[in-house]
């Protein structure tokens, strides 16, 4: 088991234009464009700013070139050849932003550009307790509306809210939870608290999940926040682990990740231990993106981008000097990532945070 991190590429953003002063007031909308810079270029055009001036950015999608970005307060950008707008999404409960929760995962529907459909996962607000929910949303007329719940009641909290979605190889939605930061309720999968869920993109539980008439897929989780698949299929995860300890894991249907008993490469009965834990160090890992069978994780309190190399067990970290990342996303031989600067948590930089790409070079593979 390998958790020293082993200092790689260091790319560094050229300086942007001045900053533009003007706020959007609360509660405005829904069409409000945003200002985006020409693409900021590196040396042998390796790097480009595709938006900026984001606010508190989630999780990114990406369909024939157009990008849709969740912003925590409530909104999604789009960006069309280069020009983004900002669009509410009207729910039937508001979403509440406060702490971690907010707006966050997002993920298409297969026929996107058929039936406009998409997936998000979004914390709010009943009798006073904070509480998650994933729904589906349609875009029609320039904005983007409820038309379905999915699920509700996934305990929440101002932390640990998990809120990642993904739509599998086999065609089902997943979701992240968190345990809402009451660290038992991920040993208690009935809770929905610190697990990740499958479902049908109707909201249906799959006959095949591993526990009979749930959702839950696997549980034992703390803040778990990426999803991917390699080529092959194998599904991982990233999960925020309490002060270091922060994991990999390889997931199986119906298996217990451990967490609180058991954290990074410790053992017991029958609880998975991580493919990889940072040890004593903290990265806060959140998005992931798989390519040519190694995972590319954000990093928050890491500040980065991390690849990790499942063949060979070896991380190091391919990005810095951008501050904290919260979701990559590969097209082709291209690496997508947000920057996560404006969440109270990081130290924005000028004209943050921003959508920005990166070339697959060697120094990234």
């Amino acid at each position: 088991m390998k958790y020293v991190l082993t200092a790689g590429l260091i790319l560094l953003l050229a300086a942007c234009s001045t900053s533009n002063d003007d706020q959007q007031a609360e509660g405005e909308i829904t069409y409000v464009p945003i200002e985006i810079n020409e693409a900021t270029e590196a040396s042998d055009e390796l790097e480009a700013v595709v938006a900026d001036q984001l606010e508190v950015p989630w999780s990114i999608e990406e369909l024939d070139g157009t990008f849709y970005l969740t912003e925590r307060a409530g909104t999604i950008v789009t960006i069309i050849d280069g020009e983004a707008s900002r669009h509410e999404v009207q729910l039937e409960h508001p979403i509440h932003a406060e702490g971690e929760g907010g707006l966050m995962g997002l993920v298409l529907d297969p026929n996107f550009e058929q039936n406009k459909i998409a997936y998000v996962y979004h914390t709010y607000l009943e009798n006073n307790e904070i509480l998650n929910r994933i729904v589906r949303i349609e875009h029609a007329d320039g904005k983007w509306t409820e038309r379905e719940e999915l699920l509700s009641g996934i305990p929440g909290g101002r932390t640990h809210n998990g809120g990642r979605l993904s739509i599998g190889p086999d065609g089902y939605l997943y979701a992240t939870t968190g345990d809402a930061g009451i660290e038992e309720l991920a040993q208690e999968p009935e809770q929905m608290a610190g697990v990740i869920l499958r479902m049908g993109l109707d909201g249906s539980i799959p006959e095949d999940n591993p526990m009979s008439d749930s959702y839950v897929f696997s549980y034992g989780h703390r803040n778990p926040q990426g999803l991917t698949w390699l080529e092959d299929g194998t599904m991982y995860s990233s999960e925020h682990g309490p002060r270091g300890h922060d994991e990999i894991n390889q997931i199986e249907p119906g298996n217990n990740y451990g967490w609180p008993t058991i954290i990074g490469d410790e053992t017991g009965n029958g609880k998975e231990v991580s493919v990889f834990h940072s040890g004593s160090d903290t990265m806060a890992p959140s998005g992931m993106a798989a390519y040519d069978y190694s995972l590319y994780v954000a990093a928050l309190r890491g500040a980065g981008v991390y690849r990790y190399d499942v063949q060979l067990d070896e991380i190091e970290k391919v990005l810095d000097g951008y501050g904290r990342i919260r979701d990559v996303k590969i097209i082709e031989d291209e690496l997508y990532f947000i920057t996560n600067n404006t969440d109270d948590r990081g130290t924005p930089m000028e004209r943050d945070d921003k959508l920005i790409k990166v070339m697959l070079n060697e120094d990234l593979e």
